[in-house]
């Protein structure tokens, strides 16, 4: 996380220190780092164009889900990302950030009667449909409003990603996708329904992949399905590999994306040049957590320390609410003090005021802790914030962006008023 760094013994966003933005909004915080957003999404665009890929070679579809918010949103538009979203919500706030909705393909098991009106309303540039169930209800609705719905199936190539099982979504006991071998008599059904066009083919194996094996290995599952649907006369205008290139949480040594893309457009140029005298297919991504992952932390301060025989514990304002994945998936985040204080260090627990035992987020940390010190949970900035909660009615954390010595709200703290403003009594 190349812009959080100490100076002069305090951790600073780019050129702020974190102690100043607790200072000014409190904690607890998320706090993003602009630079660090525009660096990773330059990743993937950067290396789209040194493999060929201009123009409308290929497309990066930002994971909305991973992150939210609509300064996130409206930065990544601006530098011409498109959006894998996952319900009609957050097409509105791709909407809603200034995002293109023709550059906008829609994933999820479930979408309802609603949100595909609401997607095609707004012209998308595809569903990614996940069961031939959800294409026939797709035919129907684009028939009713008088459109062909544009699709790619998101096919499920039985790929073990090697990661954790909650974030595994390619084998064929997910709930995710069209197995593999059902694919070519699901798209042989698309291709007879009046109202659907099919465009492409999708999936997605999992997320928080080091190794670029299992994508690759995918890779060549999606190539053959390809050749024996153009074999059939059914034609594919996009693939979409998905996402899942993980970060650094702890000695986490992921594959560098110029090097995955490389490898991967290599393949599929190989494969074009073979099969169809080099005829282009465009190509599209679904990153998310590697794009604004290590761009934030969770600022928050140390309200007690508890010490026992068996364990010490650091009890901090922020919570299980605020950051879910310690304790749904176990998950490792870095802790790192916003001041390096002098002192014998402890082993502690960094727990929060939930009336739950799985409220930690971090397990056996060595420190130097006093009361008051503010801690940094490092790399928080994918599915900390979307995923949190107003659990024992604690309002949702204040967000802010950094852009070099210049600190920016880009969400408010909800006061408690506003978590029951919606509820009513009976009369």
């Amino acid at each position: 996380m190349s812009h959080f760094s100490y100076q002069n013994g305090v951790l600073h966003v780019e050129n702020v220190p974190l102690s100043e933005v607790a200072r000014q909004f409190g904690s607890p915080t998320y706090v993003y780092s602009k630079a660090a957003l525009v660096e990773n999404f330059s990743a993937y665009a950067n290396a789209c164009r040194s493999n060929g890929r201009d123009g409308n070679g290929a497309l990066v579809c930002y994971s909305v889900k991973s992150n939210s918010n609509l300064a996130v949103l409206n930065l990544l538009s601006g530098m011409g990302s498109g959006f894998d979203i996952v319900s009609g919500g957050e097409l509105l706030r791709v909407i809603a950030a200034g995002g293109d909705p023709r550059k906008v393909i829609f994933s999820g098991v479930g979408k309802s009667h609603e949100e595909m009106r609401l997607a095609l309303s707004h012209d998308i540039l595809c569903f990614n449909v996940e069961s031939t169930a959800e294409l026939q209800r797709l035919d129907q609705v684009a028939g009713e409003m008088g459109k062909k719905a544009p699709v790619s199936l998101r096919v499920n190539p039985n790929v073990d990603a090697r990661t954790h099982p909650y974030i595994s979504t390619g084998l064929k006991e997910n709930k995710f996708g069209i197995a593999y071998d059902e694919a070519l008599d699901a798209y042989r059904t698309a291709a007879r329904l009046p109202n659907i066009h099919v465009a492409g083919i999708d999936c997605h194996i999992g997320s928080q992949l080091l190794d670029d094996a299992p994508l690759l290995e995918a890779l060549e599952r999606l190539i053959e399905l390809i050749d024996r649907l153009e074999s059939e006369g059914i034609a594919i205008r996009h693939l979409d590999i998905g996402g899942g290139i993980g970060i650094t949480y702890d000695k986490d040594k992921p594959v560098a994306v110029s090097d995955y893309l490389s490898r991967l457009f290599t393949r599929i140029d190989a494969w074009r040049r073979e099969r169809y005298q080099g005829a282009a297919i465009h190509v599209m991504f679904e990153p998310g957590r590697s794009i604004v992952g290590n761009a934030g932390v969770l600022l928050t301060e140390v309200e007690y320390l508890k010490h026992g025989e068996a364990k010490n514990f650091a009890i901090v304002d922020a919570a299980m609410n605020d950051l879910m994945r310690p304790a749904m998936y176990e998950a490792w985040h870095g802790v790192q003090p916003v001041r390096q204080r002098e002192g014998a260090t402890l082993v502690y627990d960094i727990v929060g005021p939930v009336c739950e035992s799985g409220d930690w987020l971090a397990r056996e940390r060595r420190l130097a802790l006093e009361q008051g010190d503010l801690l940094a949970i490092m790399s928080a900035g994918a599915y900390g914030m979307t995923m949190s909660s107003n659990y024992n009615t604690r309002g949702r954390a204040a967000e802010v962006m950094v852009d070099g010595d210049k600190l920016h709200l880009i969400r408010k703290r909800e006061e408690p008023a506003s978590l029951f403003a919606l509820e009513s009594m009976l009369p």
